[in-house]
């Protein structure tokens, strides 16, 4: 049965089973046009079996498995755009240092451009 590969969770995730990989990041990959091998490269922790039973699970539920990956690119856009309203203070503190380099950059003189040697 085609469903033991998958753990499909309460909240409404569907992972390959014994890892932590959604079908979600199989599926998006298979779809901007890498191949099974290609896949389990990169996600290593797949077998070669686990990546091609999600492209089978998908293609014999197109409809169903294209509304479940709207929906978590969906939540995924959606969590991206919180981070960015409030970012945490690591990334509010990357940003101000980053701010100031551009500034000290901008401000920095520009070397004549004969003394630049070649």
């Amino acid at each position: 049965m085609l469903q033991e590969y998958f753990e499909f969770l309460d909240s409404g995730e569907i992972r390959i089973k014994g890892t932590r990989v959604g079908l979600e990041i199989v599926l998006r990959d298979y779809l901007l046009g890498a191949g099974p091998e290609e896949i389990v490269l990169r996600y290593p922790t797949l077998s070669l079996e686990q990546v091609h039973a999600a492209i089978l699970y998908y293609l014999q539920n197109t409809d169903r498995i294209n509304q479940y990956l709207r929906e978590c690119w969906q939540l995924g856009e959606e969590a991206w755009m919180e981070q960015q309203r409030h970012p945490s203070p690591f990334v509010q503190d990357l940003r101000r240092r980053m701010a100031e380099q551009r500034r000290s950059l901008q401000e920095a003189p520009i070397g004549h451009p004969t003394s630049v040697v070649v």
